[in-house]
This record gives structure tokens, sequence and C-alpha cells, in this order.
């Protein structure tokens, strides 16, 4: 059986709440509030579960809010291992303007580990036989940039395949030293990366141009309402956004990630898995606060596009 391990190093939980206007000073009185288990890889673990799936989960988990956490994670069909850390989980907020239909999302930059603290899942990571390696999420305080670095290196040594979706420094980071099978990057993240601003048309080459220097065999740049893109080192291919109605984007990006790995674990070729991909991001979308997706929307949503794709090459 085909294993994937999802890590989740700067976990979160996630509180949000609808408000008819956002106003400073004044109190905001909100309503509707969900709370659910996040950070992006315990939202790719909770994708994969929902999916139909199976996967192992290892998070850093602190304080009282490391307590409610686990407790909020221990119903789910999930594989938990927790890594004790002193700091306590963020909890991350987010409000819906039903007025504007616009949300504002508040996410805590989270606790401060040590490296005596991260030792343990290294450790963990090397003595794992997962085939996937599931990254997804910002680095707590405290972790080098180069933690994702040493990760993919460690996954690539035993033959596994390493996929990361973050930001800032730490993709720097892995883009430049590492060996990794799949990762994916905003638009804005990777132009970041490469110090430009990129047209949509260029952005496929600018990945292809990298993917060349042996740091991924995949990239997979999320471009918003212009859809998506998957570059390999000799093809570039482009999906137009999924139309739907948009309730919330939290989460849409590690529900890519997510439908990406459960469809190619399922024995589909990469194409198709990205085409999945999109499709769980998609019906997250269609999702209020940080519900995630719904296991029938994507496979709506995916049949839709495929029966579409099917009929324009005809």
């Amino acid at each position: 059986m085909t294993k994937i391990l999802c890590l989740a190093l700067n976990p979160a939980i996630d509180i949000s709440s609808d408000a008819d206007v956002v106003r400073h000073t004044h109190k905001t009185r909100t309503h509707n509030q969900q709370q659910f288990p996040g950070g992006g890889g315990i939202n790719v673990a909770r994708v994969i579960a929902t999916l139909g799936g199976t996967c192992e989960l290892m998070f850093l988990s602190g304080g009282a809010t490391g307590e409610l956490l686990e407790a909020m994670l221990k119903p789910l069909p999930i594989v938990e291992r927790t890594f004790r850390i002193h700091d306590p989980v963020r909890v991350a907020f987010a409000v819906h303007e039903t007025s504007t239909n616009l949300e504002y999302r508040f996410v805590p930059e989270g606790p401060l580990v040590t490296e005596a603290e991260l030792a343990p899942v290294f450790e963990a990571v090397a003595s794992s036989d997962a085939d996937y390696v599931v990254a997804s999420g910002s680095l707590p305080r405290g972790a080098p940039d180069d933690t994702y670095v040493r990760l993919a290196d460690i996954v690539a040594a035993r033959g596994g395949r390493f996929v990361l979706d973050t930001s800032g420094a730490p993709l720097s980071q892995a883009l430049s030293k590492s060996r990794m099978f799949l990762v994916k990057p905003s638009l804005g993240e990777f132009e970041s990366f490469i110090g430009r601003k990129l047209k949509h048309e260029e952005v496929g080459a600018a990945a292809q141009a990298h993917v060349r220097t042996g740091a991924a065999q995949y990239i997979a740049v999320t471009l918003g309402a212009d859809g998506a893109i998957l570059v390999s080192a000799d093809q570039v291919i482009r999906l137009p956004a999924i139309d739907v109605p948009v309730n919330s984007a939290t989460g849409a990006g590690d529900s890519f990630v997510a439908g990406i790995v459960w469809a190619l674990v399922q024995g589909h070729g990469i194409e198709e898995a990205f085409r999945f991909g999109q499709a769980a991001g998609a019906a997250t979308v269609m999702t209020s606060g940080t519900e995630l997706c719904r296991r029938q929307d994507v496979l709506d949503l995916f049949e839709r596009e495929r029966q579409r794709g099917v009929q324009s090459s005809d």
C-alpha cells in the first residue's frame, strides 16, 4: 500500500465567523462561528481523509491550545503522531463580511521552537517508510529557513517523494537547494522567488527553467482566478479556473495539494492528478470558513471538467 505522511510544523486552530460589517474601533458582532484543526499539513491530512484516503500526520503541539487541537483531531480517521513543544499552538481567525462578501484573515506567526524540539521530527521522517511526504504551511519561529531542505533531502535519500507547499524564505531555500518531487507556489510566491513580476504567458517557461535545475520534478503554480500551471522538464500544462461560487479561499491551496497526492496514490497519472487537485481546491472555495472540501463536490467537479475537456478535444 502506498503510504502518505503529512507534516504540520506550525499547526493552528482555525476559527471563522460571519459579520454584517467589519469596522475599526467598534465591536464587530459575529455569528455562525466554526472551528477546525488547521495549518497546512493538517488541512492536507483532513482532505485526504475526506476523499477516503489514509495518511499519517506528524505535528507539533504545545500549551492549552495544543491540547484542544489534539482533541479536535481525535475523531478524524487520521493516524496521528504528536511532538511536544513548550509554546502554545497558534489560533487563527477569519471573518467573512456578508455585506461585501470580503474575507478578512488573521494569521499569527506561531510558537517559538528550539532545535531540540525539532530534532525528533527529523528522526521520525528518517525512519518513516512513507512513499509521499507532504510538508505544507509556514515554519514556526525558531525553525531554520532550511528546515524543509533538510527534510526533503532525508526523503529523497531513501527514495521517497517530497511534496512542499510553503512561502517566503523556506520556499526560496527549498527551490534553491532541494531535490523535491512537487512544489506548489502561488504566482506571488513564485514571483518573489524569481525576483520579478511575470506575465501569465511567462510563468510556464520560468517554472520549467527551474525544474531543469533539478530542484523539483514538477512545479505547480496556482494563478487564482486564472487557473493553474503544472510544469515538468518537457511539458507545460495549463488549466483554466473552475467556475464555482466563492465563499472562502481558506485551505484551497492545501486542498489542491491533497487532491494531487491522493489521485497519484489512486493510480492516476500526473496530468489527471493535477486536474483532481484543481477540483479539490475549487470545492474548498465553495465552502464557508475553514470547512475545506466535501468529497462529492470534488468528484462532481472533476468529472464535469473532465467531460468538458473531452468535448473540447473532439
